[in-house]
Parts: C-alpha cells; sequence; structure tokens
C-alpha cells in the first residue's frame, strides 16, 4: 500500500502482534480500518485479501490459513489442498502483513490471490 497511513498501521498492526500476541477483536478492527484505505487505491485484490483475512479470524477467533506454497509440486492441480493448521499461525499473518506493503511486486500479488483461495476454500 503506498498510503502512509496506511503503512502506519501495517506497522502497528505487526508491532501489536509482537508485543501483545493475537487479539482478534484488535486485529479485526484494524484490518477493517485498513480495507478502508486499501479501497481508495482501488486494488481489488488487497481489499478482498483484507476483508476474507478478517472475516476469518472473526469466524475461527484464530488465523489458520498457512503460508501459500511457492510453487506447486508435480503433479498438483490448481485445485491443491489448502494448507490450514489447527493452531494460530502468526507467521503466515505476518507474511501477509508484510505482502501488503510492498504490491508493486508482482510475487505478492500472486501470493495474495493465494491467500483469497485458500480464504475462501477453508
Amino acid at each position: 500500500m503506498e498510503n502512509p497511513t496506511a503503512q502506519k498501521l501495517i506497522h502497528k498492526i505487526q508491532l501489536d502482534l509482537f508485543k501483545n500476541g493475537f487479539v482478534a477483536e484488535t486485529l479485526v478492527a484494524d484490518l477493517k480500518k485498513l480495507r478502508e484505505y486499501a479501497l481508495e487505491e482501488q486494488n481489488p485484490v488487497l481489499v478482498k485479501a483484507i476483508r476474507l483475512a478478517y472475516e476469518h479470524i472473526e469466524e475461527n477467533g484464530a488465523f489458520l490459513i498457512g503460508i501459500p506454497d511457492d510453487e506447486p509440486l508435480e503433479g498438483e492441480t490448481e485445485n491443491a489442498e489448502v494448507n490450514v493448521s489447527s493452531e494460530n499461525n502468526l507467521e503466515s499473518l505476518e507474511y501477509l502483513l508484510n505482502l501488503f506493503t510492498d504490491l508493486k511486486n508482482k510475487n505478492n500479488i500472486s501470493d495474495l490471490r493465494e491467500y483469497n483461495k485458500a480464504f475462501q476454500a477453508y
């Protein structure tokens, strides 16, 4: 995201995760606010990723989606199994937040699309 206020909010979310751990209510509120900035930037992949992320956290009280694989393994199809966990995956959440900071990188957009697929498949 290019908006400096959005960048600060992302940094705040990351800092809160580091200092306070996973607090679903705070995280959801911050992500909803972040989504407003994403709407201004008119990036539908980002807007969707943020919405699906906070809806996932609201429904599950945790972040259960794993980091997308770099490349599908030989023989895997587009409908590959979603990488999920039964425990909070803070590393994956941190990675998702990092993707938000640099949307000019086409690999980041690709990973956001993979997160969106994983959220929908969950």
